[in-house]
């Protein structure tokens, strides 16, 4: 039987810094297809090549992976600056709606690092442009040198909401994670639940209150070492399970698929 499938959304790259490419880590299909036991399926970041209908009919759960390029302030009613950095403002147009359709119907979606503040946004939320210039805050960027083992090691605690979901799915209320991002939430959307946050205070991990479905999210990169990583596995594992029950469900007798 077919595996159910996980649109993993790409970032725009240029190969050689000449030909544009829809790219999406190797870490990332690697994780939802050994750890969620899902197919993984790259999506193209433009909302004019993938129309959400069909979008949401093609896939049963979605990834939300990081990216450079940040989401545009005037998303969540503020200016531009310099401070937010480089813009892709089709993954917006893309991803915005997307996780608004998934969380009305249910359908699993899984934030990770820009993703993370992406489902903030989306449900009327906003963004610090750079967390370390905040009194108190440590730098949460990747280490600018160094091995990809070393810009990924586990750098902070994240502490999470004792009987909350993350919780359910750790096992535990602390955890080791890495951190790589720049960008954090500002002010939670309406919804959006702060289930986790670094020492500093830094939010870590949300869900989004009163949704039928699956809709983690969290600020560090659960994909290194996901197959080992205790925080990691468990993470990727309980999204392949929500994959697979929206999958059944709409696969179901009697039931439409979209």
């Amino acid at each position: 039987m077919a595996r159910p499938v996980v649109g993993i959304v790409t970032n725009m790259h240029l190969i050689n810094d000449q030909y544009p490419a829809h790219a999406g880590g190797t870490m990332l299909t690697e994780a939802i297809a050994r750890v969620s036991d899902c197919f993984p399926l790259l999506v193209p970041a433009d909302p004019t090549l993938v129309p959400l209908n069909e979008l949401l009919d093609t896939c049963d759960g979605f990834l939300l992976p990081g990216g450079r390029p940040n989401v545009h302030p005037e998303e969540y009613g503020e200016p531009e600056t310099e401070a937010h950095g480089a813009f892709d403002r089709d993954r917006d147009r893309l991803v915005l709606p997307l996780v608004r359709a998934c969380v009305e119907r249910g359908q699993p979606i899984f934030g990770v690092c820009r993703g993370f503040q992406e489902m903030n946004v989306a449900m009327g939320g906003s963004l610090h442009p750079e967390i370390r210039d905040l009194p108190g805050r440590m730098n949460h960027r990747m280490p600018p040198d160094g091995t990809l083992e070393e810009k990924f090691a586990l750098r902070h605690t994240v502490t999470v909401t004792e009987g909350g979901p993350f919780h359910r799915v750790f096992g535990a209320t602390e955890v080791l994670t890495n951190t790589l991002h720049g960008q954090g939430i500002k002010t939670a959307g309406p919804r959006v639940v702060i289930d986790g946050h670094a020492p500093d205070g830094t939010p870590e991990a949300t869900y989004v209150q009163g949704a039928p479905g699956f809709t983690l999210a969290v600020q560090w990169h659960p994909e290194w070492e996901a197959h080992s990583d205790p925080t990691s596995k468990p993470l990727f594992e309980a999204f392949g399970d929500a994959v697979r029950d929206w999958s059944a469900g709409r696969r179901a007798p009697g039931l439409k698929s979209a």
